[in-house]
């Protein structure tokens, strides 16, 4: 996790530090239904590298929006999902949803 010094002083900059980009919004938008493997959601997230994934899941992971569980098997299985920190950000998800819907409706 960051320390106080290095986020951002604007709330709104600080919580756009943690799920700034495309692809974060979109993996907590997975991982708000269950855990996930990586596999999963690199197949559910159209687009996404496998390095861009990586980078986007480790940075979560240490701003402690995310965890990983390696369940030591063979063959290796491994899930993401959110952490305590993280279910606290799904009413921002869920409002850019409700925004989402809301302006397909109107423009269309």
């Amino acid at each position: 996790m960051k320390t106080k010094e290095e986020l951002p002083d604007c709330p709104v900059a600080t919580a756009v530090a943690l799920i700034g980009g495309k692809w974060k919004l979109l993996i907590l938008r997975n991982l708000k239904a269950r855990p996930w493997r990586f596999n999963e959601l690199q197949r559910d997230l159209d687009g996404i590298s496998q390095k861009v994934l990586t980078d986007s899941l480790r940075q979560m992971m240490e701003d402690g929006l995310v965890y990983r569980h390696d369940y030591r098997e063979m063959p290796p299985r491994v899930e993401y999902g959110l952490t305590e920190l993280g279910y606290q950000m799904l009413p921002i998800i869920d409002a850019l949803a409700e925004f989402g819907r809301y302006y397909k409706s109107v423009v269309m």
